[in-house]
C-alpha cells in the first residue's frame, strides 16, 4: 500500500471515525450485490475496510469494526426485508423495523467474531489479514448453516454477471468468497506493496480467464427436446388471497395456460402457492387446470396441502384428471415466515408467521426427492427459499436432468429482493452444471442454462407465459461432487496452523 494510503488508514484506525468508516464501507460493499452488481466498487470498499482493520491496535476494536461493517452491509443489502411485513401492515407492520435491525445486528455477530479473533491471532498487519481470510470465510459458512442458516448476500455473488461466476462450479460460492477476500487483501499483505498489486492483478486475470476458458471448453449433453410453458400470473401479495381478486388471477393463469403454442408443449408449470384452495379439495377447479393445458402436456404447480392436522407447502404434478400424482413437500421452511418456533404460544400475543397458518405454521417435508416427469426427465424441485442453499441443489442419485424452482417473490417487492433471489438461482445452476427453470408469481421467471446464463426470462411485475426448450446439462461439476467439504477442511487446517504458530511463539 502506498505510504499516503497507509498513513490515512492509520489515522482512521486510531480515531473515532473508524466506526463511521466501517458503516460507510459496509454500505458501499453492498453495491456489489444485485441489482447493482458493482463489483469494482465493492472490491474498493473491501480493500479500504481491510486496510483499516489491519492497523487497529486492539482485538476489541477489530470486533466492533467488523460488526459495524456488517451492520452497514446487511442493512443496505437486505432493506427489502421490510416489504413482507407491509403486505398486511395492520398485522405485521410494527415488526418491520425490528426485523431489519435485528437481522443486520444478528448477522453482524458472525463478522465481529471473525474480525476480533483474526486480530487476536495475527501479530502483524499481514498476519491479521491472512487470519481474517480464513476466519471470515469460516464465519460466512457458519452464517449459512447455523440456526437453519441464511446464506444470502455471500461475497462470491458479486461476480454473477461476469465470467468469474464459472469458478463456482469448482469451488462453490464460499470458495468464490475466499478468492474475493484474497483479491482485496493482496495489495496489503506483502512488505513490497508493488508486489501485492501485481499478485492481485494476476489473481484477477486468472479468475476472469479461468471463467472464460470454462465457457469455451465445457460441452453440454444433448438436449432432450423437452418443451415447457412457464406461467407468471403476477398476483400482488395484497390481493392474491382476496376473494374479490383471486378468481381473476385464476382465470388469468388458465388463459395463459391455454394459449396456442408454436410447438408441442410437454409440461406447463405454475408458481409456488398458485392455487388458493387446499390441494385436491376442489377437484373441479383442478380438472379445469389439467384441461386447459395443451394436448399431451402435464401441469406442475405449487399448492398448500393439509394432511393429518399438518400444513405443507408443496410442488405437485397433476394427473390427466387434475388430481395430485406426485408431491414434494418443502423441506427448508422460512423461519418467522412459514413457521415460528413455539408458534402456538407466540400466536397468543399476536406474533404469526407471515405466510403461515395460525400457531406453528407449515410443517417441513421428510426428505428431498427427484420428481420424475417421464420424457421430460427427472427434476430436483426447490420451493422458493430453498434455492438460496447450495447444499440443497446437490441432492440427487442419480443426478437430476434439471432443477425446478417455483417461487412467490411477491412478498419481496420489486427492488432488490427478487433480483437477489434470482441471481442465487443462477449460481445454483452454475455450481451444479444443470439447467434451472424458475417460475415466479410476479417474476422473475426464466430459463437458466447450465452455465448460469439467462436464456429467456419474463421480467418483474408483468403477467405472461414463456415457452422454452430445456437445454442439456453439463458433466457433473467438481463442486457438485464434493460440496464445501474440501474448502472447510482447508479453512480449519489453516486456522489450526495459525493458532499453533501463535501458541508456539508465546511459549518461546
Amino acid at each position: 500500500m502506498d505510504d499516503s494510503l497507509g498513513r490515512l488508514a492509520d489515522r482512521i484506525a486510531v480515531s473515532g471515525g473508524r466506526r463511521l468508516a466501517a458503516v460507510i464501507f459496509g454500505v458501499v460493499l453492498a453495491t456489489g450485490q444485485s441489482p447493482l452488481s458493482w463489483y469494482p466498487l465493492a472490491l474498493i470498499a473491501l480493500f479500504a475496510a481491510l486496510a483499516i482493520f489491519s492497523r487497529l491496535k486492539k482485538s476489541v476494536q477489530a470486533a466492533w469494526f467488523g460488526w459495524l461493517l456488517a451492520v452497514g452491509y446487511f442493512a443496505a443489502s437486505l432493506f427489502w426485508l421490510i416489504d413482507p411485513f407491509l403486505v398486511e401492515p395492520w398485522r405485521h407492520g410494527w415488526m418491520a423495523p425490528f426485523a431489519l435491525v435485528l437481522m443486520a445486528g444478528g448477522l453482524g455477530l458472525f463478522w465481529a467474531l471473525a474480525f476480533g479473533l483474526a486480530h487476536l491471532l495475527g501479530t502483524t498487519p499481514s498476519k491479521r489479514l491472512l487470519a481474517l481470510i480464513l476466519l471470515f470465510s469460516l464465519a460466512e459458512f457458519a452464517r449459512a448453516n447455523v440456526l437453519s442458516g441464511f446464506p444470502w448476500g455471500l461475497q462470491g455473488y458479486i461476480w454473477v454477471e461476469t465470467p468469474v461466476r464459472q469458478l463456482a462450479a469448482l469451488v462453490g460460492p464460499h470458495g468464490l468468497g475466499v478468492l474475493t477476500l484474497l483479491l482485496a487483501a493482496l495489495p496489503l499483505i506483502p512488505r513490497r506493496r508493488w508486489l501485492g498489486g501485481i499478485l492481485a492483478a494476476s489473481l484477477m486475470l486468472a479468475m476472469w480467464g479461468g471463467g472464460v476458458l470454462r465457457l469455451q471448453l465445457v460441452k453440454p449433453e444433448p438436449a432432450m427436446g423437452t418443451s415447457l410453458r412457464l406461467i407468471q400470473p403476477n398476483a400482488p401479495q395484497r390481493q392474491k388471497w382476496d376473494p374479490a381478486y383471486a378468481p381473476g388471477f385464476f382465470k388469468r393463469a388458465l388463459a395463459l395456460t391455454a394459449e396456442p403454442a408454436e410447438r408441442p408443449i410437454d409440461m406447463v408449470i405454475w408458481p409456488e402457492a398458485a392455487i388458493t384452495w387446499w390441494l385436491d379439495d376442489e377437484p373441479e377447479l383442478q380438472a379445469r387446470i389439467a384441461a386447459a393445458a395443451p394436448p399431451g402436456a402435464r401441469v406442475v404447480l405449487g399448492a398448500r396441502r393439509y394432511q393429518a392436522g399438518r400444513f405443507f407447502n408443496s410442488a405437485v404434478l397433476l394427473d390427466e384428471t387434475g388430481m395430485s400424482a406426485v408431491i414434494y413437500d418443502k423441506l427448508h421452511l422460512v423461519p418467522f415466515g412459514e413457521y415460528i418456533p413455539f408458534g402456538s404460544l407466540l400466536s397468543l400475543i399476536g406474533i404469526h408467521g407471515l405466510a403461515a397458518e395460525e400457531g406453528g405454521g407449515f410443517s417441513a417435508g421428510k426428505t428431498p426427492m427427484l420428481m420424475d416427469f417421464g420424457q421430460a426427465g427427472k427434476a430436483l424441485p426447490l420451493i422458493c427459499y430453498e434455492a438460496i442453499f447450495p447444499a440443497m441443489a446437490r441432492y440427487g442419485n442419480p443426478r437430476p436432468d434439471w432443477i425446478l424452482q417455483i417461487t412467490n417473490d411477491a412478498w419481496f417487492g420489486e427492488l432488490a429482493g427478487p433480483q437477489q433471489h434470482f441471481i442465487q438461482a443462477r449460481m445454483r445452476a452454475t455450481e451444479q452444471g444443470l439447467p434451472l427453470v424458475r417460475v415466479a408469481n410476479t417474476g422473475i421467471s426464466a430459463l437458466i442454462g447450465a452455465t448460469g446464463k439467462v436464456i429467456e426470462q419474463l421480467p418483474l411485475g408483468v403477467a405472461g407465459r414463456l415457452d422454452v426448450t430445456l437445454p442439456g446439462r453439463l458433466p457433473a461439476t467438481v463442486y457438485g461432487r464434493t460440496g464445501d467439504l474440501p474448502l472447510l477442511v482447508l479453512m480449519l487446517a489453516g486456522i489450526l496452523l495459525t493458532v499453533l504458530r501463535r501458541w508456539h511463539k508465546k511459549s518461546d
